[in-house]
């Protein structure tokens, strides 16, 4: 596993950051103009698609001629998706959720069954839900349970901005529910405690790792796997990792926003750029920014990195992500029930 340079820190108090990868050469003696590609993206996708922009402007370079300046915009899932609804003029999405995407569909600016447009439900990575706590874990955190102690400080997104904070909330839910054999007001009394027990509600994913990890807030960070690694990484000696008895397979979605990519005459460059993140060398990229792989193949690669032996529900266990958002996160459900009380 190869040491990245220390980006981790910069990009934690950039908030919602916007910066743009361009190829090596000069178009005009290419005979080609420069095409721009707008990702707008959820945060924890900062360093891959930094890294992913580059080698995507390279593989473009060499099969078109074209020069391709790609900008990455990064915020909570659910608030970039409304951005784009509200006039954010993005090429593709590469989201935290498949119902984020689907929002953006049901306005007219991506086509119908975009989830079928590429491998694993449009999904070219995945990851899951870790608990990222201090050296030493002082307060014995090892599962889901230690989460409603009363001395348990924890930090952890809002589930109404942040997707990740959905993946967060549905893994908790589906370890009480096994626990509780089913029965839904014990296990919303336990989301209560845990819920009663969060300093900070960050907008984001990468905000909260900010107060946990720049501004010293909790005890324990809820968090994805890759975003717990990348902290490990930059202070080796300072956070352990630990891996819940439940967690969530969670699925990012990527789609084009078909509207502004047929405005803006990059449609053919739009499918090239997500289709690209399932070449071996993006997926081996993936594994090596901690997220999983979706090819088995290359995911196996990265099995010292991963525990490939978590017992891990899916979106499906909760009807999927139409129904989970109804059920959890639209106005007025779970979420709001929980947290109002």
């Amino acid at each position: 596993m190869r040491k990245r340079k220390a980006v981790y820190i910069s990009a934690l108090v950039m908030g919602i950051a916007v910066c743009g990868t361009g190829c090596n050469g000069d178009s005009a003696s290419s005979g080609k103009e420069t095409m721009e590609l707008l990702n707008v993206s959820y945060d924890p996708t900062r360093e891959f698609y930094a890294e992913y922009n580059e080698l995507f402007c390279k593989y473009w370079k060499e099969q078109t001629g074209q020069e391709i300046t790609v900008t990455q915009s990064h915020g909570g899932s659910g608030s970039q998706a409304r951005s784009v609804i509200e006039g954010n003029e993005a090429d593709v999405v590469t989201l935290a959720l498949a119902h984020d995407v689907t929002a953006i569909e049901k306005t007219g600016l991506i086509h119908e069954n975009w989830m079928e447009e590429y491998e694993s439900n449009s999904s070219p990575y995945t990851s899951t839900i870790v608990f990222l706590v201090r050296k030493g874990n002082e307060k014995n955190i090892r599962d889901w349970d230690d989460l409603v102690k009363k001395e348990v400080d924890v930090i952890t997104p809002n589930p109404k901005t942040s997707g990740g904070a959905c993946w967060n909330f549905l893994a908790a839910w589906a370890y009480w529910q096994e626990h509780d054999e089913e029965k839904e007001e014990e296990t919303k009394e336990y989301m209560k405690k845990m819920y009663e027990n969060v300093l900070v509600l960050d907008s984001g994913a990468r905000g909260a790792t900010n107060t946990f990890v720049e501004n010293g807030q909790g005890d324990v960070l809820i968090a994805w796997e890759n975003e717990a690694y990348l902290a490990m990484e930059e202070y080796p000696e300072q956070y352990e990792i630990v891996t819940p008895s439940i967690s969530i397979l969670a699925e990012p979605s990527v789609a084009v926003v078909d509207q502004n990519a047929e405005e803006h005459g990059t449609t053919e460059t739009a499918e090239a750029y997500l289709e690209y993140l399932y070449s071996d060398e993006a997926q081996r990229l993936a594994g090596e920014n901690y997220y999983r792989p979706s090819k088995g193949g290359i995911l196996q690669e990265f099995s010292e990195q991963f525990n490939l032996e978590m017992d891990l529900v899916t979106i499906n266990d909760f009807g999927g992500w139409d129904e989970a958002f109804e059920t959890y996160f639209s106005d007025g459900a779970v979420f709001d029930q929980i947290y109002t009380e």
